[in-house]
This record gives C-alpha cells, sequence and structure tokens, in this order.
C-alpha cells in the first residue's frame, strides 16, 4: 500500500513579520518544510505541498528535494480541509494518506511510522497531552478510548475543558475516507472556514474506531512568531546534542553544538564549543573537534584532529591528520593520512599528500602535492591567470620555500627545492633546486642621500 504525505505549507505567517512563506524560515540552517521532508521522505512513497502565499518560492524549494513531488495550490486560505482537499486529485486509491504541516518541523520518523503502522482502513489522530490546554480542541474519547471528536474550546463544556489530550492536527487515513469525510466538512462557524478537525466527528459517526497516538509536545510545537521560531530552535539543537551523546560523542557542551546535517561517528569522539555540523560528516574512531569550527559535508579517518576556528567544506581528511588553528579546507580539498594542514593555511581542489606539510599562511588552489613534501609559510599556487584556473604539482619528498609563488600551470619534481621566495613558472626536475628571485643589490649610502 502506498504512503501519499500531504504538507500543507500554504500559510503566510504575517506574524513572523518576514517576506519568506511561513515554512520557508530557517531552522537548523535550512528551512522548515526541508526539515519536514527529510523525516519523511524514506517512509513515504509520493509528497504533495500545498502552496499558497509565495507558491513560486515554496516550488523552488521543493525541486531541491529528492523523490516523486506535487505541487496542489489552495487558491484561497479558507482552512486545513480545504487545503488538504486541494491535494486529492494527485494521490492514487487506496493510498494511506500522511497529513503534516510545514511550520511543524520536530517531528520524529518513528512517531509517523507508529501513526501509519495505526492505520489500516480508517483514521488515526496524533495528539499529545498539555497541561494548559486553553486554545486547543481537546479530543473527546468514547469509553474504549476512541476519538468520536475534536471539542474546540469556544464550544467545550466545563467537563471537556478538563480535557489534556489536544489534537495536534497530524493524521494519518484511507484516502477514500479522508475525500469521504472532506466532501462533508462545512464551514458553519465563525470564521467561515473548513476545517480539518471535522473530520474525526464525521468519520466516527460512520462507525470507524479512530486511534490516537501520543507524543511528546516538543516533537509537535509550531512556529507563528520569530520568538516561537527561537524556540523551536533551541529544541532542535537539544535533540542533535542528545542523539550525538547517545552515539558515545563527547561534547564539552551539549548547548553549544549544531548539528545540522547527518552525522555518523566511530567511537571516542570530542567535539568542542560552538562546533557546527552541517550536511553529510562522516566522523572516524578518536576524532578531535575543536571549538568554533565549522565543518559541512566532511570526511574524517582515525585519530584526526580539527583545531579551533577551522571551517572545512566539501572536503575529505585522512587518519592522524592535523588540520588548523583557523585553517579553511574548500571544496574538492583531500588531505591524506598524516598530512597536517597548519594556521591560515587555505586549501580548494587540492589534494595533500601522505605525510605532507603546509603548516602555516599558505594557499593550495588546484594543486596535486605528493608525500612527504614540506610546503613553505606564505607560498601561494597561482592558479588563475584572469580567464582559466591552472593545476600545480609538487613531488614526493620536496620543500618549497617560504614566499614562494608557485605560477600554475607548473609542476616540481620529487625530491626537488624551491628556494624562499621565489617566483617560479618553469617545472623544476626532480632532485633539482628551482630558484625565481632577482639579485639582491645593496646600494650603499643610500639613506644619507634623502636627507
Amino acid at each position: 500500500m502506498k504512503i501519499h504525505t500531504v504538507i500543507l505549507a500554504a500559510g503566510e505567517g504575517s506574524r513572523m513579520l518576514s517576506n519568506k512563506a511561513k515554512s520557508l524560515q530557517p531552522l537548523g540552517g535550512h528551512s522548515m518544510l526541508q526539515r519536514i521532508y527529510s523525516t519523511v521522505k524514506d517512509i513515504s512513497d509520493e509528497a504533495t505541498f500545498v502552496v499558497g502565499y509565495e507558491k513560486h518560492a515554496i516550488i523552488a524549494e521543493t525541486k531541491l528535494f529528492d523523490g516523486i513531488i506535487h505541487i496542489a495550490e489552495q487558491k484561497k486560505p479558507i482552512g486545513t480541509s480545504d487545503a488538504v482537499k486541494s491535494a486529492l486529485s494527485s494521490i492514487t486509491e487506496s493510498s494511506i494518506v500522511l497529513v503534516l504541516y510545514g511550520d511543524v518541523p520536530l517531528i520524529k520518523q518513528d512517531t509517523l511510522e507508529k501513526l501509519m503502522t495505526e492505520t489500516k482502513d480508517g483514521l488515526t489522530i496524533l495528539s499529545t497531552i498539555i497541561d494548559n490546554p486553553q486554545g486547543y480542541g481537546r479530543v473527546k474519547k468514547d469509553s474504549q478510548g476512541f476519538a468520536q471528536e475534536i471539542v474546540e474550546e469556544k464550544d467545550a463544556s466545563s467537563s471537556e475543558k478538563q480535557i489534556k489530550e489536544v489534537f495536534t492536527g497530524i493524521l494519518c487515513c484511507k484516502k477514500e475516507l479522508l475525500e469521504e469525510a472532506i466532501n462533508e466538512v462545512g464551514n458553519d462557524n465563525a470564521a467561515g472556514e473548513y476545517y480539518l478537525t471535522d473530520i474525526v466527528s464525521i468519520i466516527s459517526s460512520k462507525g470507524y474506531k479512530i486511534k490516537t497516538c501520543v507524543v511528546s509536545n516538543d516533537e509537535v510545537k509550531g512556529a507563528n512568531t520569530k520568538t516561537e521560531l527561537s524556540e523551536l530552535e533551541e529544541i532542535f539543537r537539544k535533540m542533535k546534542a542528545e542523539e550525538l551523546l547517545q552515539k558515545g560523542v563527547t561534547l564539552s557542551d551539549k548547548s553549544r553544538v549544531d548539528v545540522r546535517g547527518t552525522i555518523s561517528v566511530g567511537k571516542d569522539c570530542h567535539i568542542d564549543v560552538n562546533v557546527i555540523l552541517d550536511g553529510n560528516i562522516v566522523l572516524g574512531n578518536n576524532v578531535s573537534i575543536g571549538p568554533n569550527t565549522i565543518l559541512k559535508d566532511v570526511e574524517i579517518g582515525d585519530n584526526s584532529t580539527v583545531e579551533a576556528f577551522s571551517h572545512v567544506v566539501s572536503s575529505k581528511i585522512g587518519n592522524n591528520c592535523s588540520i588548523g588553528p583557523y585553517a579553511r579546507l574548500r571544496e574538492g580539498s583531500h588531505i591524506d593520512d598524516d598530512a597536517k594542514i597548519g594556521n591560515f593555511v587555505e586549501t580548494k581542489k587540492s589534494k595533500l599528500g601522505k605525510g605532507s606539510k603546509a603548516n602555516h599562511f599558505a594557499y593550495l588552489g588546484d594543486a596535486e602535492i605528493g608525500s612527504e613534501s614540506n610546503i613553505g609559510a606564505g607560498t601561494i599556487t597561482c592558479n588563475y591567470d584572469g580567464k582559466d584556473k591552472h593545476q600545480t604539482k609538487v613531488g614526493d619528498n620536496s620543500f618549497v620555500g617560504t614566499n614562494s609563488s608557485l605560477v600554475a600551470p607548473v609542476t616540481i619534481g620529487s625530491n626537488a627545492y624551491v628556494a624562499a621566495g621565489s617566483v617560479i613558472t618553469k617545472d623544476v626536475p626532480d632532485n633539482a633546486l628551482g630558484v625565481g628571485r632577482s639579485k639582491q643589490d645593496n646600494k650603499e649610502n643610500w639613506s644619507k642621500k634623502k636627507d
């Protein structure tokens, strides 16, 4: 049986005081919409996004997502039931429909899997317990514990107001039953809107037993204001930090680490404060990440260290490596085993071979450095000629002296040397010394002539 997820993302979110649609507001470095979709993409066969306000921006966002995706437009904001109704034409018969909200991004995959497991031919709703449920729709149940209806605050009796179980709006239902119930929803209410909550009483009246799945408050919190968005950010950060702790990672301060992507870790890893982990992160055993470091789409081997204030993106670091502090590894950097990138060194589309070192103040762009070579302080691979990029190659066991400029395309052989302060424009053969600097000329008594 197919699972089809409907994500409601038509809301303006005027209280956000933003030109962005509410579901496009950021959470953990990515939009709330992306967060909720990343949760369901592996458990859903297809997804339909219901758009309205800023629809073109939301559609553009969905084009970044993998999977089978449909777009449905709610022409006017006349209620959640109408929003779901607009998506029904994209859903194949006999599908199980999962309804989610683009501004409720913290729901967990295992929660949704449980919700779907409980749903067969009927309806299952997601609820939560709130100590002070004022303003929320109460879940009214029969003597067997099945949901009968959702009672809104204004319609609740004094005894019904004592109910602390409330409806989250998230539900799972067989497509045919959902469509039948939605077609019976009216708008005879103060707002003149078609509410999705009404389907509970409609389906219950047809003799269906409606189950509830109870979930923690944090998973179903939404955001209508920047204050509420900030609260979600805090919850999200804590959830991700807890996941790291459960994987055996040592955190210097679990309140000061931001996990914005997916992370795989070995044993005995340590992450210091103010670290951002984005994209796909793979850490081997005994990896140490220093404070104020940013990693995005990075693989780091065993026993390697990334020191403070380093920024590593789309790169691979081998075993027993030392990176930083204040290093910047840009996309396509490959640091082989036992190599070192020191302070204020920048690399881009470059490989540093096994045991090689660039200890400080260097730029290695479009470079291929062999094993056991040393790149001196202030060295630059001059890879751009104003129009095209060119490669610099340095062989094994070579030494490039301080403040050298290697003007690409150029090759420095193995066991070769480049004298400090050289501008190298021609290849240096194996075992040779390359010197590319003008001869020093001292002007005697020069300073006296200035008087």
